[in-house]
């Protein structure tokens, strides 16, 4: 197993606290829920989500892989990760227990299908979980 030099996209999402604090998405989220982790490590990149509850909306909610073409998936992803940015960015305006990492994600490096995939996702769940709206439409996917 060879050593990964220093990661240069890392997304952490360590909303535990805000998360605890929320409701839960429904009865059968578990607090215990493992986070969900995606490495390439190849290209040295990482995703890893802790909001509980992604892992029951990916295995239940969530369109399957290979629905969306991976540009569509990139087009999507560049155009929210901007908005994500400029809110976490922006922590007197925005939740910082939300917004609490900015995203390195540069167009010019393909990530591979399964970090755009995973990523996607998660803006669609936070989208839904946080009632927010990071443009370019809502999904239609309701977490009550």
């Amino acid at each position: 197993m060879k050593l990964l030099k220093p990661i240069s996209f890392i997304f952490i999402l360590t909303i535990l606290l805000y998360a605890c604090a929320s409701s839960p998405i429904n009865n059968k989220t578990s607090i215990k829920e493992k986070p969900v982790v995606i490495a390439n490590d190849s290209l040295e990149y990482e995703i890893t989500i802790l909001d509980i509850g992604f892992n029951t909306y990916l295995n239940s909610i969530a369109q399957p892989r290979n629905y969306y073409s991976q540009s569509y998936l990139e087009a999507r992803n560049r155009g929210w990760v901007t908005t994500w940015n400029m809110r976490a960015q922006n922590p007197n305006q925005y939740n910082p227990n939300i917004y609490e990492n900015v995203i390195d994600y540069q167009q010019h490096i393909n990530y591979g299908y399964e970090v755009n995939y995973l990523l996607f996702n998660y803006f669609l769940f936070a989208q839904n979980k946080y009632r927010m709206n990071l443009g370019g439409g809502f999904t239609r996917n309701r977490i009550n």
